[in-house]
């Protein structure tokens, strides 16, 4: 490896008006997240508690081992839609470790819509199980739903990404051998029942958990049965008699609990396959990252400064570094982890693109993980571009990344 030797200097003035720029967006960032979590809704939030029930992002919190962090996916998922009512799309998505097994956590957020699917909701969802799958991650779903929200049907269930493709997945998941395991916490209505019921194993809270196709008003008009929303999805009813719940929770705590206790005796590998060093923190702070990145997107930067924040040690080895030298690729560790490194300094050439296509089939052969740092315009156009192979060159550096 190479350690990088950085030429930025934080007291420059272009360094501070870098700065200043982007902690002005990082800052309307972080407030969004903010609104996404907790913000707009505060009624419905105090009307939640008020049943005795714990935010989605509080299950995950209390669900994921301690000093461990939880990778939330797509937070701000619909935002900007919906008169922003439908914040982070109605549910909660992301990657946290559960007695040391690394999991997909998928948990409905009910002070959004009764914790209905959006469109927006099911694409969210179906991404989340993608992951998982790509990455043989066990799922666990945290349920709260109301199923597909009906005024938004007519786009909750067409497209590839629709509501039954949620079930699909679940389905080939662990017909796979990758758990599903779900705790439910309140409404599972309709389409949502299925969630559960598809799981390995599944948890009802008592006086709270619901899980029925068709609710009390449906089976009033259907077939004139008078008959309560307990008696006829409840905890208990499932857990006793139906056996659709295969443990009875007094509250969500003793669910959590429950989960863990599931997950630490699962016989599930808890370590990455591969092969990792101790981490080194980078020679330079990535606090520093907002004042590298030029404020006019017309002026270049180099990308090694990224880099050099960003990977431990601020070591990279650099893979052909004489040739296409508009995209960078190299081989570095962050956290620990082996990395390959693939990040625009310019437009892309035919030499730049070979340059990835070959550095992207070593990375497949070796099983290294790729990082991509996008900052590009487009390809490079022109009769000398033309005559250099760029449409052949570029549709190699396609395939290699397809395959």
């Amino acid at each position: 490896m190479s350690r990088i030797q950085s030429s930025i200097n934080p007291q420059s003035a272009a360094y501070k008006e870098n700065a200043e720029h982007y902690e002005k967006l990082l800052e309307k960032l972080r407030e969004r997240h903010s609104e996404a979590a907790t913000g707009i809704r505060e009624k419905l939030i105090v009307r939640h508690r008020e049943r005795g029930k714990m935010l989605a992002r509080e299950r995950i919190d209390q669900l994921v081992d301690s000093h461990t962090a939880f990778l939330e996916l797509s937070p701000l998922a619909a935002y900007g839609q919906y008169k922003n009512e439908v914040p982070s799309a109605g549910i909660v998505t992301g990657i946290g470790q559960i007695c040391g097994v690394t999991c997909m956590i998928i948990a409905n957020d009910a002070t959004v819509k009764g914790g209905s699917f959006f469109h927006e909701t099911v694409k969210k969802h179906v991404r989340a199980q993608e992951i998982a799958d790509q990455n043989n991650l066990p799922c666990i779903y945290l349920v709260d739903c109301g199923g597909a929200y009906l005024p938004e049907q007519d786009r909750v269930f067409p497209d590839k990404e629709h509501f039954g493709n949620t079930f699909y997945r679940q389905c080939q998941m662990s017909a796979k051998g990758l758990p599903q395991i779900s705790a439910v916490f309140g409404g599972c209505t309709a389409g949502g029942a299925y969630i559960p019921a598809l799981s390995d194993e599944n948890i009802m809270v008592r006086g709270n958990a619901r899980i029925h196709l068709g609710g009390p008003s449906i089976v009033k008009v259907a077939i004139n049965e008078e008959i309560d929303g307990e008696t006829l999805g409840g905890a208990e009813m499932h857990s006793k008699v139906s056996g659709v719940s295969d443990y009875l929770a007094e509250d969500e705590d003793e669910a959590l609990a429950r989960i863990r206790e599931i997950m630490a005796k699962l016989n599930w590998p808890t370590k990455c396959h591969a092969d990792t060093r101790p981490a080194l923190p980078p020679r330079y702070s990535p606090e520093e990252l907002p004042g590298v990145v030029s404020a006019n997107p017309k002026i270049p930067y180099d990308v090694r400064e990224i880099i050099a924040r960003l990977v431990d040690d601020s070591d990279f080895h650099e893979y052909k570094p004489l040739y296409g030298d508009t995209l960078i690729c190299g081989t570095a560790y962050i956290h620990g982890y082996p990395v390959g490194l693939i990040n625009n300094n310019g437009a892309l050439c035919s030499e730049s693109s070979l340059n990835g296509a070959h550095f992207i089939e070593l990375c497949n052969q070796r099983n290294t993980p790729l990082l991509f740092l996008h900052n590009i315009t487009g390809f490079m156009v022109g009769s000398e571009a033309e005559r250099g192979g760029i449409a052949k060159n570029s549709a190699k550096f396609v395939y290699a990344q397809a395959t």
